[in-house]
């Protein structure tokens, strides 16, 4: 479904990120997959992956706040001359607590990571793809939490809510130029980041999906490559729910 796309994916090293590593190189993509320090062990899976699919994926260590590494990043890829066909901008973070409670300095750090690291590299990544006949696709990551609303991630949902409107708009700026951009709301998913939430929490979500169930990174992964894919081609500008329909 990707066969000889080339693919910026951020956050590959965690749950989702690696089953993205893993849904995009069995569909036959090249990766570039940022990670936010070094990590053998990710990086040895990437390279099987790598090997059994026959594609290359080629880590890149940079921090998503710091706004000179990530350009750094985008000029060395710029610098392979390939083109780019895909970004999805999947890293994020989140930091629970009721809003009066919430350290001021959490906020931007939430902020930085997942709408401001998103903004700034779309903006290079898509002057890039600009340029191209074919354009490119980007996806990007959103949260049933911007939609529905859950307590104690007032500042986390309101970060996902900006992306998807700046995803949406993105979409209506660049749609001339061969250009799509979606989201994905994914509901609770099997990932580390709901380590942090309580067994009772969990329970009552699964109970509130008409599936009974939580989400699996694989899920979310294959929606991300079908929106990549020449499949999707004439869907831009949505924000799509895998969050196995929600009470």
């Amino acid at each position: 479904m990707l066969k000889g796309k080339n693919i910026l994916l951020t956050g590959a090293d965690g749950g989702m990120g690696r089953a993205m590593t893993a849904a995009f190189a069995k569909a036959g993509a090249n990766l570039w997959v940022n990670i936010v320090r070094d990590n053998a062990d990710y990086c040895e899976y990437a390279q099987g992956l790598a090997r059994e699919n026959g594609v290359w994926i080629k880590p890149m260590v940079f921090d998503l706040t710091d706004g000179e590494a990530i350009k750094a990043a985008v000029m060395s890829i710029r610098s392979e001359k390939l083109p780019i066909d895909g970004l999805v901008n999947n890293a994020g973070i989140l930091r629970e607590g009721m809003l009066q409670a919430m350290p001021i300095a959490d906020a931007r750090l939430l902020f930085e990571v997942n709408f401001f690291a998103p903004f700034q590299l779309m903006q290079y990544i898509t002057r890039l793809m600009m340029r191209q006949p074919n354009g490119g696709a980007v996806v990007n990551m959103s949260s049933m939490a911007a939609f529905d609303g859950v307590a104690g991630e007032t500042v986390y949902g309101a970060t996902k809510a900006a992306l998807a409107a700046m995803s949406k708009s993105l979409a209506k700026e660049l749609g001339r130029f061969k250009i799509r951009v979606n989201c994905i709301a994914p509901g609770v998913t099997e990932t580390p980041l709901i380590s942090q939430m309580s067994e009772e929490v969990l329970n009552r979500d699964r109970a509130n999906t008409y599936l009974g169930r939580l989400g699996r990174p694989e899920d979310i992964a294959n929606m991300a490559a079908f929106l990549l894919s020449d499949a999707a081609s004439y869907i831009t500008g949505q924000t799509i729910r895998v969050d196995g329909g929600r009470n």
